[in-house]
């Protein structure tokens, strides 16, 4: 995550650390979702309860991560980006641990699954959107990770494809369902696992709206497509302020020192 340099130290170590945390904890949560999808696709049931006990780990994350930030804000009293940051992270932790609880729903099913032995119908439909979301959250996290707005308006226009795949592929279990009665049970829980899907999309989306929110200073929650551009667009100028107002201090810098030799 880009910020710029405090006079305190310590600040700066303070917010590199609940940066750490948060991404710590993303990349725990995404490995949550991959190995639920693997424990479905392989009828692994001791791998689906692996997801299960990781849960507990993503949860107590939550709880670390914001005992950091309460004490972060009641130390340093961040203000302006600083504290857009901040509440970034403590708005996007809610995310990372409800897609921990997908995930855990996910690994429900497939120790289910596992222990029915049947048929893998929809199998296909869960591989193929599970593939799109999974990308979805890891670029979610690498746009926070680089404070890349570009990135972040690229999942949340993934987003509208996700959904367009979830609709597609409920439509086409339901037609199954209608036409062989025999596995309705299956199908239903196949179901359940593309909504939990989906729903890992939208908090991958809503974690791109924070990175958003954070470098252009606008929130972009319910805004429309035109807005939230014309919001990346005004961050990669600000971005490109700072850079060329950072160079021109180096050199003045670099000068003064060579007129002081």
């Amino acid at each position: 995550m880009q910020n710029d340099k405090h006079i305190s130290k310590s600040f700066d170590q303070d917010i590199g650390e609940a940066v750490r945390l948060f991404l710590y904890m993303g990349d725990r949560a995404a490995n949550q979702v991959t190995n639920a999808i693997h424990a479905l696709m392989d009828q692994d049931e001791t791998l689906a309860q692996e997801v299960i006990d990781m849960d507990v780990d993503v949860n107590q994350m939550e709880v670390e991560l914001d005992e950091h930030i309460l004490l972060l804000v009641a130390k340093r009293q961040p203000t302006a980006n600083d504290l857009r940051l901040v509440m970034s992270i403590s708005k996007g932790v809610v995310d990372l641990e409800r897609i921990g609880d997908e995930a855990t729903k996910i690994a429900y099913m497939a120790k289910k699954a596992a222990g029915e032995n049947g048929s893998s119908y929809g199998y296909a439909e869960v591989q193929h959107l599970s593939n799109q979301v999974r990308l979805m959250l890891h670029n979610a996290l690498e746009a926070f990770s680089l404070s890349n707005a570009d990135l972040a308006l690229e999942v949340m226009r993934s987003d509208e494809l996700v959904n367009e795949e979830y609709q597609t592929a409920t439509r086409s279990l339901m037609t199954y369902i209608m036409e062989d009665a025999r596995h309705v049970s299956k199908v239903i829980n196949i179901m359940w696992i593309l909504r939990a899907l989906e729903r890992v999309g939208d908090h991958a989306q809503n974690i791109a709206e924070l990175v958003i929110n954070y470098v252009s200073g606008q929130d972009v929650r319910h805004a429309d497509y035109e807005m939230v551009e014309k919001a990346v667009q005004d961050a990669n100028e600000r971005l490109e302020e700072r850079k060329i107002s950072s160079t021109a201090t180096q050199d003045v810098d670099s000068t003064d020192t060579n007129q002081a030799d």
